[in-house]
């Protein structure tokens, strides 16, 4: 099935162009990250509680609880630096997400302490039963370790990429694929910065992720070079990899088109447990058929070229 008929975009001269947003949108993460100071981190690696309840009344007549009455409960039982978050749940539910970096107070749980207030300040007026629809506590340590080992799962990721690549195609092939694999992981960080969300072990889920599915799409439009370089030997390098890229091309807009459908369902239906999660996805399907296109391919080019201004110096 072809979704294009047989298409003659000229993808490679338009590199430069792509390499120019490419590095505004880099940049543009990069500034975020340093105005905050690093990426902001959720309790799976900082450590601390992560409460989510239904504060929905037993009888339809009793007002709705809000945040400030919340807070304000809290504060007065000493914790202050508590986050809230209203959140809208189906069947028109009054649901609230609480966050804390702390984790305990004098060896009692702080989600539990939360827990037991909120229960007895509002006893007669929710449901007990319905109330904990989400509860997360992670000591400091284990976050400390759980973010080492996020990033050595991302390094080791790509390190076996590059051997991969260059066993199966060339070197030069997998300094591009990695290039290009640096540069989704990058801007998806980069968006998380922009917009505020927190990066946990499913937004590193969804990075590992983005890494096999770019790689994937990158690895078909490799192949597709590779042959192609056999057939149109009297060709430019450059329009030999354009046209490969265009053969290529109903594969790779069909296939980003159903897996982008897919995740955009599980961002609107999926909740807030797998949201930011799908979110990462969202953005690493986009960013990465891009990639795979504009900076994957195009990179060949210049190492091409590269290496021929230095044969030709050389002959001088």
């Amino acid at each position: 099935m072809r979704f294009f008929g047989n298409t003659k975009i000229d993808f490679i001269g338009k590199r430069k162009m792509a390499f120019i947003i490419s590095m505004i949108v880099i940049l543009a993460g990069i500034i975020s990250l340093i105005i905050n100071q690093g990426p902001r981190y959720s309790i799976d690696f900082t450590g601390g509680v992560s409460l989510e309840l239904d504060l929905t009344p037993v009888n339809e007549n009793t007002p709705a609880i809000n945040i400030q009455e919340i807070r304000d409960l809290l504060a007065a039982e000493g914790i202050s630096n508590a986050e809230m978050q209203e959140i809208r749940g189906r069947e028109n539910r009054n649901l609230i997400l609480i966050k804390t970096k702390a984790v305990s107070e004098s060896g009692e749980k702080l989600s539990d302490k939360i827990i037991s207030t909120i229960e007895q300040k509002y006893a007669s007026v929710i449901d007990k039963d319905k109330l904990i629809r989400l509860q997360e506590e992670v000591g400091p340590k284990i976050g400390s370790e759980l973010r080492e080992k996020a990033l050595l799962a991302i390094f080791w990721a790509l390190l076996g990429i590059v051997l991969y690549i260059w066993w199966r195609f060339e070197f030069s092939f997998g300094l591009a694929a990695v290039a290009a694999l640096f540069h989704d992981v990058i801007i998806t960080v980069g968006i998380f910065s922009i917009t505020g969300r927190e990066i946990g072990l499913p937004v590193v889920a969804a990075l590992l992720t983005i890494v096999g599915y770019s790689l994937n799409d990158t690895i078909v439009i490799f192949d597709r070079i590779r042959e192609d370089l056999r057939i149109y030997r009297k060709e430019s390098y450059a329009n030999v990899i354009n046209h490969s890229i265009n053969e290529t091309l109903s594969r790779t807009v069909i296939t980003s088109l159903t897996t982008f459908i897919v995740v955009l369902s599980l961002f609107i239906f999926g909740g807030t447990v797998i949201h930011d999660f799908a979110f990462a996805l969202l953005i690493g399907v986009i960013v990465g058929t891009y990639s795979s296109i504009f900076i994957a391919s195009p990179i060949l080019v210049e190492h091409f070229h590269g290496k021929q201004k230095k044969i030709g110096t050389r002959k001088r």
